[in-house]
């Protein structure tokens, strides 16, 4: 069977076919897509003067990913995307690679990222998506969790206090990541409302 739970964007998009190979490979090439995304993502950075960490689309990317795949495929997209660096591929902020980067100073960001995505397509999957009321919801815990864990890796790797840590890997960004929640949390309700136009009998079964 497919890893999909038949819930989720992608899944009313690309209805998966009744072979249960074709249904992964339709997953397999999500999954594959989507990493590629996230890498775009990643070489749309800028570099601020006063943080070490740079402001990039991945986390809109992670949250888009998680929301669209749901959570076992969007968690998987990501771990690719990080093995995918951690061989060596330019899929890294700045085109890098390589594992030095999973435990430098933004490692605790990228180890975070697969956490968000399952997260985001856990609630998703629920249909926290589906409403502008509602997909804030689904949409506001990936960013917790991403400064959850890529602040205290920058206070560790950095040897700073966390309150250092959290001015330095938090406070600049929290403007662009409000911004881009709501990006995402307009984007998914939208694509939906697409979906009830091009498959409305689809939905009504599930």
């Amino acid at each position: 069977m497919a890893l999909s739970t038949g819930s989720t964007l992608a899944d009313y998009l690309v209805p998966a076919p009744i072979s249960r190979n074709s249904a992964l490979l339709r997953d397999a090439i999500l999954v594959i897509g989507s990493s590629i995304f996230l890498a775009i993502c990643a070489q749309i950075s800028i570099r601020l003067p006063i943080t070490p960490v740079p402001f990039t689309l991945q986390p809109l990317a992670v949250v888009l990913i998680g929301a669209a795949l749901g959570s076992k495929r969007g968690a998987l997209a990501v771990l690719l995307y990080l093995a995918e660096g951690a061989a060596g591929l330019p899929v890294f902020e700045g085109f890098a690679g390589g594992f030095i980067h999973l435990i430098g100073y933004t490692g605790g960001y990228l180890w975070a990222f697969p956490i968000a995505a399952f997260v985001t397509g856990l609630l998703c999957e629920r249909g926290l998506d589906r409403s502008f009321q509602t997909s804030l919801l689904a949409m506001l815990p990936a960013t917790l969790i991403i400064y959850a864990l890529g602040v205290p890796w920058l206070a560790v790797v950095l040897h700073m206090s966390l309150d250092k840590a959290f001015m330095a890997g938090a406070v600049p960004f929290v403007i662009g990541d409000l911004i881009k929640l709501l990006v995402a949390t307009a984007l998914l309700p939208s694509a939906w409302s697409l979906v009830r136009l091009v498959r409305p009998d689809a939905l009504k079964r599930s």
